[in-house]
């Protein structure tokens, strides 16, 4: 088991995000503003859209450039915690 202050990730690094959400306006474009706020070079040609089956659900696949754990850290809460996302992978 690794130490808290630990990690397997080497920074910087391109770090892949799946946000999940209902389908709805907006959902997209406020994810984009929430990981620009910890990913300031992030822009939306690398965001991936895709739809579930049946309309009901958007995934969101954002590749970010992460600096530090502290940065991921921050970024997953700010995620997690908005109403609008169902799950992050």
């Amino acid at each position: 088991m690794t130490e808290p202050t630990e990690s397997l990730i080497e920074y910087p690094s391109d770090f892949p995000i799946k946000i999940m959400g209902l389908m709805q306006d907006q959902f997209a474009q406020t994810m984009l503003e929430l990981v620009t706020l910890h990913d300031p070079e992030f822009h939306a040609e690398k965001m991936e859209m895709r739809p579930s089956s049946a309309g009901k659900y958007l995934a969101l696949t954002v590749t970010v450039r992460a600096t530090s754990r502290e940065q991921l850290d921050n970024l997953y809460r700010a995620l997690s915690s908005h109403p609008m996302v169902k799950v992050v992978l």
